[in-house]
């Protein structure tokens, strides 16, 4: 006859087979997972009040985390974003103001080898790393993810089609870059399906995720069984784009079920963000909506730079929370590197700044005095409510993709907590606070570096109106 310590036993083992290492062998340090959409309209997801394109999943972060109205990244365009999200600085600290130059013009282009990536800090602290989707820092050897901080990587190194991608790499694979040629790959769906197996291979953590989608990046392609969903939509244009936002929207969907399945979700910080506003008109016009705001990819107008955030760390942060203070995507990683009790350096010289007090309710100020903005001609700085602003003047586009035929307006002002739109220019008005403002943007900027390399086309090469 079993004894009642033997049958006691069996069950305690029992349970541990089902549920699996992860539910008694976790760390103590949360995984940190950020998701990178490219060219995301600022009015498209269901939680930002977009009504024809569900997106579940991607609200969801939103619902259980913390959403911010006021959210910004350091530039309008795709590399120089993520460069500044990697490391923590405003990428013109160090002269990664663009996109990449003419192919011939490339072999420099890059993350500066003197910059560490957000790769190389967690795995200072001993976090598994992986890179999967959109690299756009460098295509040499030595700026490539595996070079950079990052365990694996599975993606493309620059802008891709989503079916045959293009320049595509998996560490798994040595070797160089390569087209692919099956025609049922499509990039959203295969890193999904990899960033679930990696979140499934490394469930005993601490695991740092990086997920920069290229979508909804031109060149605009979705499989038949997304279009099918949107037959609704007359716009093609705009149906494809629905069509690209339902697969992102999955491919979250698949990322926090892994999570849920190794019952981590709780212990994982996730950020959710676009890379700069939809380009709706311009620079690779893609069907996106940016609602109120003005301008669009490519411009300081809040249209190119104020984006959708969502952070959700179940643990530790509250969930529903509606946040209305300017932060930036340089918070990023002085933010994670908080959560997983990391020290920082001031010899880093991060701009970003732990969000986390402010997060959890402990500190009730603004996380940052100002935010700026420099991008060729065109700048920007925000202190508060007031923003002051040199953009583009849109009555002059000539040709989309064509920045240098565009005309830069003198600075103007604006109040955005009674203007979100910026159509109210209160410079005349309020001359005291241009001439502030701009001596606070000046000494920001007389910290910064020349380009390194200047893009084709060329936004430097616009003409003062």
């Amino acid at each position: 006859m079993k004894t009642p310590r033997f049958l006691f036993t069996c069950f305690v083992a029992a349970i541990v087979a089902a549920s699996g290492p992860a539910l008694f062998a976790q760390s103590s340090k949360p995984n940190v997972i950020v998701i990178l959409a490219d060219d995301l309209g600022y009015a498209d997801l269901g939680v930002q009040g977009g009504k024809d394109i569900p997106t579940p999943n991607i609200d969801s972060i939103a619902k259980n985390g913390i959403r911010f109205t006021q959210a910004y990244v350091s530039c309008p365009y795709c590399s120089p974003t993520r460069a500044g999200l990697n490391t923590g600085r405003y990428q013109t600290r160090f002269g990664h103001e663009f996109n990449e130059p003419a192919p011939e013009q490339r072999a420099n282009f890059g993350l500066p080898l003197s910059e560490k990536t957000m790769g190389d800090r967690f795995k200072a602290e001993g976090y598994k790393t992986g890179a999967i989707g959109k690299w756009h820092l460098g295509y040499g050897a030595e700026r490539r993810p595996m070079a950079r901080g990052y365990d694996e990587f599975y993606g493309t190194l620059g802008n891709t089609p989503f079916i045959r991608a293009t320049n595509f790499m998996d560490s798994r694979k040595p070797g160089e870059p390569v087209t692919l040629t099956d025609p049922n790959f499509y990039t959203t769906d295969a890193y999904a399906e990899r960033a679930a197996d990696f979140i499934k291979r490394h469930a005993a953590g601490p695991f740092l995720l990086y997920l920069p989608f290229n979508a909804l990046h031109v060149p605009a392609q979705a499989p038949q069984k997304y279009l099918d969903r949107f037959p609704t939509i007359q716009s093609q244009e705009r149906k494809l784009y629905a069509a690209m936002l339902s697969a992102l929207d999955d491919a979250v969907g698949r990322v926090l079920g892994a999570l849920r399945e190794i019952r981590q979700e709780d212990n994982t910080l996730i950020f959710f963000t676009s890379d700069n506003g939809g380009p709706m008109t311009k620079m690779g016009q893609n069907g996106s909506n940016n609602g109120i705001l003005r301008g669009q990819k490519g411009d300081v107008w809040d249209g190119g730079i104020h984006v959708p955030l969502f952070v959700q760390w179940k643990a530790k942060l509250p969930a529903g929370k509606v946040d209305h203070r300017p932060v930036i995507s340089l918070d990023f990683l002085p933010t994670a590197l908080a959560a997983a009790g990391a020290k920082v350096s001031a010899e880093w010289k991060l701009d970003g700044v732990n969000l986390l007090p402010f997060l959890q309710g402990t500190n009730t100020a603004n996380p940052h005095d100002h935010l700026c903005w420099r991008f060729g001609p065109q700048w920007a700085i925000r202190q508060g409510n007031w923003k002051l602003v040199q953009g583009f003047d849109e009555s002059t586009i000539a040709a989309p993709g064509q920045p240098n035929r565009y005309a830069v307006l003198k600075p103007q002002l604006f109040d955005l907590s009674a203007d979100p739109g910026e159509k109210k220019d209160l410079s005349a008005a309020q001359p005291q606070k241009v001439a502030a403002l701009k001596a606070l943007y000046d000494q920001w900027n007389a910290e910064n570096k020349d380009p390194a390399w200047l893009p084709n086309p060329n936004p430097a090469a616009a003409k003062k109106k």
